[in-house]
């Protein structure tokens, strides 16, 4: 049983970036927090649906046959109390950037094989599939004997659920003076909470890793992910005089500075 593997993702960027997968512990504790939530919810609606149902049994009992209206209030619970099922999964992941209630507080997340954010339909693919890997206990067995720890959901949306928190190594690279200048002013012009980790890992690996590419790689590449990293941080354009490689330097300083 192996709780701390590490996996190597690719992004569009040609980025390699390394993660700890979450373990079979860890998603086992986020599972039993988001049903106890999702118990909860469900307790609500089912009190709710209870009275309303009774009230127009009574109502209506003297219009048409009761029992086909009770089967109909049956049939319509079951589905609504699916789609309250599949919703919980499907409306915190994408809301919440891969994390449920559970996941955020068991610490882990899902992310794409790219190692970007999970969008609607990969949290849906999940959703779907989570009553069969929970059937028998098949998701646990394929999350211990697959190599990147993945259940059926994970294979058919092409995710991961990985540890949210990662060690960030020092920076080994020179950082300009216009880029620590640029990094004062950040916090005040853009909305930095929103660069995820994975985000801050590839302009990491982009400023470690720039001084051996060839230069028009090197010039396109960091054009693209400035451009990225801009409209993730709602920056409505780039400070005049200033390159790519200068914004993404203070844009590492200013989310290093914003996490301490």
């Amino acid at each position: 049983m192996r709780f701390f593997n590490r996996v190597t993702l690719q992004t569009p960027e040609s980025v390699e970036l390394e993660f700890t997968l979450a373990g079979i512990g860890n998603r086992a504790l986020a599972l039993l927090i988001d049903y106890l939530v999702w118990g909860l919810i469900l307790f609500l609606f089912v009190s709710v649906w209870f009275i309303f149902g009774v009230q127009l049994i009574d109502l209506l009992d003297t219009l048409i046959d009761s029992n086909n209206l009770e089967l109909w209030l049956i049939s319509i619970w079951i589905l609504i109390t699916f789609f309250i099922y599949v919703g919980y999964f499907v409306f915190f992941e994408t809301l919440w950037q891969g994390q449920t209630p559970g996941k955020r507080f068991a610490g882990i997340r899902v992310i794409r094989d790219d190692g970007r954010t999970v969008g609607l339909q990969q949290a849906t693919l999940r959703a779907l599939l989570r009553p069969v890997d929970d059937t028998l206990f098949i998701g646990a067995v394929l999350i211990m004997l697959t190599r990147r720890e993945k259940r059926l959901g994970d294979m058919a949306a092409g995710t991961v659920v990985i540890q949210a928190d990662r060690a960030v190594a020092p920076a080994r690279f020179p950082i300009s003076e216009p880029a620590q200048q640029l990094a004062e002013q950040l916090p005040y012009l853009a909305n930095l909470p929103a660069l995820l980790p994975d985000d801050f890992a590839v302009i990491r690996e982009y400023l470690q890793r720039r001084s051996a590419m060839e230069p028009k790689a090197k010039s396109e590449l960091s054009r693209q992910l400035a451009s990225q990293v801009k409209n993730v941080i709602a920056l409505e354009e780039l400070p005049e005089k200033v390159s790519a490689d200068v914004f993404l330097e203070a844009v590492y300083l200013a989310y290093q500075s914003n996490r301490a």
